[in-house]
């Protein structure tokens, strides 16, 4: 899936609700990640990972949409991962203190065996 929005669908995990996120990460994404994160939220689990691995390109209102939603989870008492960043975005994510406040991993098998 190649776009320039971004699609999400939620998946529901033994031990996460899973976002896939498909595309580009801006101030168009905000109703896509909102409507997305709702979701994953009233499936009841303490982790809600977000999958990066069809995101092709993230710009600063991308992260801060992202912000919001750690800001979210943090209230309602989840937590919050991530998966399929590019090494580009990890460093990004780890220069902005993200990386301080969820977890990040390479693939999604990995998230969940940690969500665990």
């Amino acid at each position: 899936m190649s776009t320039l929005i971004l699609e999400t669908t939620v998946r529901n995990q033994e031990s996460a609700a899973v976002i896939d996120l498909f595309g580009v990460m801006d101030g168009f994404a905000e109703e896509a990640l909102n409507t997305a994160y709702i979701q994953a939220e009233s499936l009841n689990k303490e982790v809600i990972l977000l999958n990066f691995g069809e995101v092709t390109y993230i710009n600063s209102t991308g992260i801060a949409l992202i912000v919001g939603l750690l800001a979210k989870a943090r209230k309602n008492h989840k937590r919050l991962f991530t998966c399929g960043l590019s090494s580009h975005y990890v460093e990004i994510f780890q220069i902005t203190r993200l990386a301080d406040f969820m977890g990040i991993y390479s693939d999604e098998e990995s998230a969940l065996r940690e969500a665990n």
